[in-house]
């Protein structure tokens, strides 16, 4: 789909909420009628063409009393879902008078996986206020509007030619995504929480499929987004993997806890032929709504800096965690990034010749909250030493429409290269040279990737070098061992006090603790670093803890020498002239 077609279609819809709601509806509810109304007319558009003979069917089975008909009727209808009502919504319009009944009748029509869409929409509880406004007529007209198609088919003429493109599955997303990121705008909501911006998708479709280049076979392969949204990265990811492979068969699964974007995904997999149970309804967290399954390649932006209070007796009883994708060790209450990550972890297929690959977004608490023994140190400390982790890239900042802080791709690889074994790559893009400004921002969203700048960082990935923008050091590098170190309690005269052992008493005012990189020896380092400056300091090595972190700022820092000071000396004097004139004005005023 061109972005000509995109905007007018998203132009059009958004008049919609203007021109019909504006006397019944206060902007910031305008999404509660406009998103489903779009789903339905989506839905109504690819089932137009066989109506009639679905119509035909149900009647037939009715006659030979078949309660069972759903499987004749999906294939007739030609898709996974189907309406048996006698409407569409250019029919509705035939009886403006009984509009709000025959709407109604319209909705129970529907197969029972739209009727779940319908019902996280809640869409029944509008019908009331759209017939008490008057709206429900001129609401319906508008969507049915001859100046946009909304339907995958092509519009043609008297003679075939194409005078409107379909709208692919891939381009009724970006419609939903940008109506979505309007709606936010109006509510001063944070359009983040509902989607990732394309760009940044397409990126990671790079980073997951591009290693694996002439190794997807024809075959079946599932593709998995714990925390789905609309279902845009899902989209994103199938589209790029059938170029590597037409031949193969990629099914998508995820799992999405917001009710709108829940309902908008899954009639997007309802188009796509895709069995709508693969599509599940709360927080991943909570409840796995596949436990049984691995996942060839997953592909998330789970919420990050937001509390998994709600999903704590779920996850743990009391301090002991009793859901397994959890047991190395679970995150701080106010921050459950980590916990997404450790689901996918659970998820890698073992068993693969490819294994798995995963593309996931964090931001850089991350990296190094935590200290050794704690929850997120634990986590990194079983992704690193399992050798889980094959390259953490840093993006710019505001690049996202919700956030303009730091954030990071992680990428997961449970069957990395040979010369990828036992390492990690660290790759910044925070540079002009791999992004570029916006004219107009984005809600937060000022900058932005286009193709070249994908085609960089990706190469930077797939050539696995060290330059000034990537950098490859072992896992072990990124871990420490942290010590106690111990100074001894003295009395009022300075003599040290013992125990009845005759060791000395710890003085817990005078504790601290020292990390010590793995690769360094703990006695030696304790006897240059510390002894030096504390002759009576002990440490005890049962007491050793070992910890993950990892600092990018420690490795791409950049060090900018102070300006001369004939510099800063013209810049005081500039504004000192300024100030002076600034005054004389005032003065002679």
């Amino acid at each position: 789909m061109n972005q000509t077609q995109h905007n007018a279609i998203v132009n059009f819809i958004w008049s919609i909420a203007d021109d019909v709601l504006r006397d019944v509806y206060t902007r910031g509810k305008y999404r509660d009628i406009i998103l489903p109304f779009t789903v339905l007319r989506r839905l109504d558009a690819i089932l137009e063409p066989t109506k009639d003979k679905v119509l035909e069917m149900h009647q037939k089975l009715n006659e030979m009393k078949i309660d069972n008909q759903s499987p004749q009727l999906r294939k007739t209808s030609g898709y996974v879902f189907y309406n048996t009502s006698n409407y569409t919504f250019k029919r509705l319009l035939n009886e403006p008078g009984n509009i709000r009944q025959n709407l109604e009748t319209y909705l129970d029509g529907f197969s029972s996986n739209v009727q779940d869409i319908i019902s996280k929409f809640k869409l029944r509880n509008q019908l009331e206020t759209l017939e008490e406004g008057n709206i429900t007529f001129p609401l319906i007209e508008k969507f049915c509007s001859s100046t946009i198609n909304v339907s995958p088919n092509p519009v043609t003429d008297k003679d075939g030619n194409v005078v409107m493109e379909g709208l692919t599955n891939l381009g009724m997303g970006y419609v939903f995504e940008e109506l979505i990121r309007k709606f936010n705008e109006e509510n001063n909501e944070e359009a983040g929480e509902h989607f990732t911006p394309r760009e940044i998708i397409k990126l990671m479709t790079h980073l997951i499929f591009e290693p694996l280049k002439g190794k997807i076979k024809d075959g079946t392969y599932l593709i998995y987004d714990p925390a789905c949204g609309s279902g845009g990265m899902l989209t994103e990811a199938e589209h790029f993997a059938k170029k590597l492979n037409p031949k193969a068969t990629f099914h998508l699964y995820g799992q999405e806890v917001n009710p709108e974007t829940y309902a908008i995904c899954k009639a997007d997999m309802l188009i796509k032929d895709e069995d709508p149970e693969k599509i599940a309804f709360g927080s991943t967290l909570s409840k796995d709504g596949f436990p049984n399954l691995q996942f060839d390649f997953m592909i998330s932006n789970p919420p990050y800096g937001k509390t998994w209070k709600v999903d704590k007796d779920a996850i743990l009883d009391k301090k002991e965690i009793i859901d397994p994708r959890f047991t190395v060790g679970v995150p701080r209450i106010n921050d459950g990034q980590l916990l997404f990550v450790m689901n996918i972890v659970s998820k890698l297929k073992k068993n693969s010749p490819l294994g798995s690959r995963a593309a996931t977004i964090h931001n850089g608490s991350a990296l190094f909250t935590g200290d050794a023994g704690q929850g997120e140190t634990e986590i990194r400390k079983y992704l690193l030493e399992n050798d889980l982790l094959e390259a953490i890239i840093a993006l710019p900042n505001d690049l996202f429409y919700n956030t303009g802080i730091p954030t990071y791709i992680f990428i997961l690889n449970n069957k990395k290269d040979e010369n990828r074994t036992g390492k990690l790559q660290l790759i910044s893009v925070t540079t002009e040279q791999f992004y570029s400004k916006m004219r107009k921002p984005l809600g937060k969203k000022r900058v932005e990737f286009n193709k070249d700048h994908i085609r960089a960082i990706t190469d930077l990935f797939l050539d696995f070098e060290n330059n000034e923008n990537s950098i490859i050091l072992d896992n072990e590098d990124f871990g420490y061992s942290q010590i106690t170190v111990h100074r001894p309690q003295r009395d009022e005269n300075g003599k040290i006090i013992t125990d009845k052992k005759g060791k000395p008493k710890s003085d817990t005012a005078l504790k601290d603790k020292e990390n010590i990189p793995l690769k360094e020896d703990i006695d030696a380092f304790f006897e240059k670093e510390v002894l030096p400056f504390a002759e009576d300091a002990w440490y005890n090595p049962k007491e050793t803890k070992i910890g993950y972190e990892i600092n990018f700022a420690k490795y791409f820092y950049k060090h900018k020498a102070p300006r001369a000071l004939e510099e800063i000396s013209a810049d005081i004097f500039k504004i000192e002239e300024e100030t002076e004139h600034l005054l004389k004005e005032i003065v002679e005023a």
